[in-house]
C-alpha cells in the first residue's frame, strides 16, 4: 500500500482538483524520509501540471499528521552532524516545494496535527479544520526544536504566539489555531467536506495564471518596508498581468458580461 495517494478529479465541478492524501493512518500519518521524498515529488509534479487547478492535502484516518515518525527519529539519533543536516534539508525542501507550489493549496485538517504536521498546515495557502482537531508543537518535549518548520509557522501564527507554543509544547484547540491565524476556518466535522468544496468553488472561479502571480506577489512584498523599489515592483507586476492573455480575457469577459474561458 502506498504511503501517499494522489487523486485527480477529471470531470465535474471539481475538475482540475488534485488530492494528496498521507496514507499512514495506522501511525497517525507520521512521516519519514520516504514519505517526505514522495510528498516533495507530488507537490512538484502537481505544481507543474497545467491541468491541475488546486491541490488538497489530507491525512487518512483520525489524524492529519503526527509529524516525524518514531522509527525515523530513532535512526536520526545515530546520524552524524552532516547526515542530520542532509536529512533535515529533505524536510526543508518538501515544505518549500509545498509553500511555493504555483497552484492554490488547501490543508484539510480532520484531526490532530502535531510537530511537523503543523508545519504542513502552515505551508498551505488555505487551512480548513474540523473544530474538534487539536494542535501542538511538541519538539521541545523531546529535547528538539521546530527548526525547519519555523519559517512557515511563525509566518502563520506570529512571533508572539510562537514564543508560547514553541516553548510549552502544550496542545491548543482548533478555535485557538483559528484565532492565531494558523487556520482560516473551522467547522463541525460533518461539515468539513462541504466547507472545502465551497472554498474550491471560489478558487476555480478565478484565473489560474493570476492566482500563481498573486502567490508570487505575496512572497515578493511580504515583510518588505514600503519603498520606491516596492512600488515599482508592484506596478510592473500588474502591468504584466494586464497585458497577459488571461488578464485580457478576464477584463473582456467582465465587460462583455460573459464567463471567462477558464470557467467554461
Amino acid at each position: 500500500m502506498s504511503d501517499i495517494l494522489i487523486d485527480r478529479a477529471a470531470n465535474g465541478p471539481m475538475k482540475g482538483v488534485a488530492t494528496v492524501t498521507m496514507n499512514r493512518g495506522e501511525v497517525h500519518n507520521a512521516f519519514n524520509e520516504h514519505v517526505i521524498a514522495d510528498l516533495t515529488d507530488a507537490f512538484r509534479k502537481l505544481g507543474q501540471d497545467s491541468s491541475v487547478r488546486a491541490v488538497l492535502l489530507r491525512g487518512a484516518g483520525k489524524s492529519f499528521s503526527a509529524g516525524a515518525d518514531l522509527g525515523w527519529m530513532k535512526k536520526m539519533a545515530g546520524y552524524s552532524h552532516e547526515e542530520n543536516v542532509q536529512d533535515a534539508m529533505g524536510l526543508a525542501t518538501m515544505l518549500r516545494t509545498l509553500d511555493e507550489c504555483p497552484k492554490p493549496t488547501v490543508a484539510v485538517v480532520q484531526g490532530p496535527a502535531f510537530g511537523g504536521g503543523v508545519g504542513l498546515v502552515a505551508a498551505c495557502d488555505i487551512a480548513i479544520s474540523a473544530d474538534t482537531a487539536s494542535f501542538a508543537l511538541t519538539e521541545v518535549r523531546l529535547g528538539l526544536i521546530p527548526a525547519v518548520i519555523s519559517p512557515y509557522v511563525i509566518a502563520a501564527m506570529g512571533e508572539r504566539a510562537c514564543r508560547r507554543y514553541f516553548l510549552t509544547a502544550e496542545r491548543f484547540s482548533a478555535a485557538e489555531a483559528l484565532r492565531l491565524g494558523l487556520l482560516h476556518q473551522t467547522v463541525k466535522p460533518e461539515e468539513l467536506d462541504a466547507a472545502v468544496e465551497a472554498t474550491l468553488c471560489n478558487l476555480l472561479q478565478c484565473g489560474p495564471a493570476s492566482q500563481t502571480a498573486a502567490k508570487e506577489l505575496i512572497r515578493a512584498v511580504a515583510r518588505r518596508p514600503m519603498s520606491t523599489d516596492v512600488m515599482l515592483d508592484t506596478a510592473q507586476r500588474i502591468a504584466r498581468q494586464r497585458a497577459s492573455d488571461e488578464g485580457k480575457e478576464g477584463v473582456g469577459a467582465f465587460l462583455d458580461k460573459r464567463e471567462p474561458a477558464w470557467r467554461s
